[in-house]
């Protein structure tokens, strides 16, 4: 699966953008984050500019790594067969779609404890679940390359994957089912001590097989 990217294409600009946000981030520090990362809404830092920005910003090496090397793999290949249109459209869909279950599931977690999405301050003080909602920050790609996932997974279910952690061939449908049942554990757990987004992975997922379940409706693809 291993190709050489076109500098025209929107796999290696995509790619090209969160390293060089990656690199801008590491020189800038914390005031990129303020600015670009996704802030909940009553963050007096959120912008709505940031539901796309935060597409673009990483946390550290190894997320930067793994994103982009997924967004190599599996992206590459959808673009060949949906062009770069539409598989840019697709990668901005299932990211918008992450960050609409991510924001969603905060809200209702901060309702369910001040009984509004939008608390005063001095309730979000008295509530440290809901002081961690409002002062923290998400980043990634992951969303989008969640949906990316589940479309390479719906498109060529047979195709036999090779992982690093998991060095057993698997057919794309059962890693693809696998993973998402995985991150809805974790997500339910809810533990303090996990920062990943998992319900922003979930959105993704769910909105990538939407959209693929759209635009497939009379086709099958089974390879």
């Amino acid at each position: 699966m291993f190709e050489k990217l076109s500098t025209r294409s929107v796999t290696f600009n995509l790619i090209a953008a969160n390293v060089i946000m990656f690199i801008i981030t590491l020189m800038w520090g914390e005031p990129m984050y303020d600015l670009f990362a996704l802030h909940y809404p009553s963050n007096p830092l959120f912008k709505p500019l940031q539901l796309i920005t935060h597409m673009f910003m990483h946390g550290g090496f190894a997320h930067i790594f793994f994103n982009m090397f997924a967004l190599y793999m599996f992206g590459a290949v959808l673009e060949r067969v949906w062009g770069p249109k539409r598989f840019l459209f697709f990668y901005f869909f299932t990211g918008l779609g992450a960050v609409a279950l991510h924001l969603g599931v905060q809200a209702f977690i901060v309702y369910n404890f001040t009984g509004t999405i939008n608390p005063p301050m001095s309730i979000v003080q008295t509530e440290p679940g809901v002081a961690n909602i409002l002062y923290s920050s998400t980043v990634g790609a992951s969303g989008a390359l969640f949906g990316i996932l589940v479309a390479f997974g719906m498109l060529f279910p047979n195709t036999p994957l090779i992982l690093i952690f998991f060095p057993i061939p698997i057919k794309a449908k059962y890693f693809v089912i696998l993973y998402i049942i995985l991150e809805l554990y974790m997500g339910l757990q809810n533990s303090g001590s996990d920062n990943v987004a998992h319900f922003a992975h979930l959105g993704g997922a769910l909105f990538g097989y939407i959209l693929v379940k759209f635009w497939n409706r009379n086709r099958h693809f089974l390879y």
